[in-house]
């Protein structure tokens, strides 16, 4: 029976002398029965252990108590393994112990993985502890979702920006009740979207707490398996309130700075229009004065007055170059021509101001052809065409509160081969009285705004040999729409009157 344990036996007399050992228990020590019996003063047991086993050992003599006790013994090639050693005294029929029965078993297996698992739980804790002071100091909580059974698990962090109570049980209706009611119709949109694509969901919302404080919050969240294969939404949620109000004050600065820089645009273009075209204006004044007397005169001086209207006639010829001259000074560069996939153009300036059209909360959505033919074209003013129908369909978006602010943007191929552009919003539309008018220089429906944009955009999309139009959605809204061909033909030269133009400026203004 001993030799088929798969243990170490040593029995012990009343006053702790080893009295026998198994066989397997001297081959594995190395050492005869005499000398064990000496292990107090040898390094038979790790010296680490050795006082703490004496005094638990003379404990369990002096008592009677059964030994429990864990400790490192020396193998005969001078390792040291871990042991459990566990002691139960025999009595006789009086109750007097008559002998000590000791099972050694080899733990060192399981010690050892008990104290990577002690140092992993510890690094596990020191981690946490980190990130706790990482999201604690950057404002942001994580939490997970499961789609299925809407069983949420928050950081503490979390519970701390949402002000929830900790120990109260979060669900997904719950976190929904708190979303500001003009960002509730955008998030949910955009929640829909994710889950049904299974992708990323990037949204800003703003957050209203219990005690009713208004939070600036950013969520990032990613559809993962949990280990029952339960489809679990784990992200992070970030207050940006002090954030925001920071670059709140910076957009109001840049927008008074802006002003400041329009208004000294439009002074110093006022001041050089005033200065070019007071002499020309002068002499019309005088030659009309001449022409007068000279009818007034008895008999008329036709010959005189002939004279006089052709000088009219010359300095308002003077007054127009003026004009064409300061208009020439904004052409400061040509137009860079290079083939283009309208669906590139298109993506470039939607990443562009991706940040603003979220802030505006825009649901953009995208429609491209993959059919789309190359075009000839300057990318940089069809890019500031498209930003500005855009940032127009936001703005005409920015009242609306009950509904979602949808976006759309579509290429198609028409079968003319040209290529098209349209950009949809569901915004209070246009008067169909004023469709025509709103591409008119100066003609605006937006308060504060300049007029520029749109006739700029026209005159861009007309130098490409193109066409912009827009008309009125069957529901709320409106679409713009421009073409351009697909082989563009040479710029006009200097005498077409679009040529040299720069409507970068304008645009950027708008």
């Amino acid at each position: 029976i001993l030799d088929s344990l798969p243990a170490y036996i040593v029995v012990l007399d009343p006053a702790g002398e080893i009295e026998f050992m198994h066989q397997n228990t001297v081959e594995y020590t190395g050492a005869t029965i005499d000398e064990h019996r000496k292990w107090k003063n040898t390094d038979t047991i790790h010296p680490a252990d050795r006082a703490r086993v004496v005094q638990a050992l003379g404990h369990c003599l002096g008592t009677g108590e059964d030994c429990n006790l864990e400790y490192r013994s020396k193998r005969f090639d001078g390792v040291y393994r871990w042991f459990n050693s566990r002691g139960r005294p025999q009595r006789n029929g009086n109750g007097d112990i008559v002998r000590w029965c000791f099972l050694l078993v080899d733990i060192d297996v399981r010690k050892r993985a008990e104290e990577a698992l002690q140092r992993r739980e510890a690094e596990l804790t020191r981690a946490n502890q980190f990130m706790a002071i990482a999201q604690e100091l950057s404002q942001t909580g994580s939490y997970s979702r499961v789609i299925e059974t809407d069983e949420q698990t928050l950081s503490d962090q979390m519970y701390r920006i949402c002000e929830f109570d900790p120990k109260m049980k979060v669900t997904h209706e719950m976190v929904f009740s708190r979303i500001h009611p003009e960002d509730l119709p955008a998030v949910e949109a955009s929640w829909k979207a994710a889950l049904e694509a299974g992708t990323d969901i990037t949204i800003a919302y703003r957050f209203v707490t219990d005690s009713g404080t208004v939070k600036h919050f950013r969520t990032i969240s990613r559809p993962e398996l949990n280990v029952l294969g339960q489809l679990t939404h784990v992200g992070a949620t970030q207050d940006v309130t002090e954030i925001k109000r920071v670059e709140d004050a910076g957009n109001q600065a840049r927008a008074e700075l802006a002003h400041v820089a329009r208004v000294s645009a439009l002074n110093a273009l006022a001041a050089s229009i005033a200065h070019e075209v007071n002499q020309p204006l002068a002499g019309i004044v005088t030659n009309a004065s001449t022409c007068l007397r000279l009818l007034e005169a008895d008999p008329p001086d036709l010959e005189g007055v002939k004279a006089t209207a052709k000088r009219t006639i010359r300095d308002a010829n003077r007054a127009a170059d003026v004009i064409q001259h300061l208009r020439a000074l904004f052409g400061r560069k040509e137009f860079c021509i290079e083939s283009l996939n309208l669906n590139d153009v298109a993506g470039e300036v939607l990443t562009l101001c991706s940040s603003e059209l979220q802030h505006r909360r825009v649901v953009v959505q995208t429609d491209f052809a993959e059919d789309m033919p190359v075009v000839r074209g300057d990318r940089v003013q069809l890019q500031q065409v498209i930003l500005n129908l855009i940032l127009n369909a936001a703005d005409a978006m920015s009242g609306i509160y009950e509904t979602p602010r949808y976006l759309r943007v579509e290429t198609c191929r028409d079968n003319t081969s040209r290529a098209c552009l349209s950009v949809r919003d569901c915004g209070t539309g246009i008067d169909p009285g004023s469709i025509e008018k709103i591409f008119d220089a100066f003609y605006t429906t937006k308060t504060g705004g300049m007029g520029i944009g749109l006739s700029v955009s026209r005159s861009i999309i007309e130098s490409h040999n193109g066409r912009l139009w827009a008309t009125a959605n069957e529901g709320p809204g409106a679409t713009f729409v421009f073409s351009i061909p697909c082989e563009f033909s040479p710029m006009p030269d200097a005498n077409n009157p679009g040529a040299g133009l720069d409507f970068d400026q304008f645009s950027k203004k708008e």
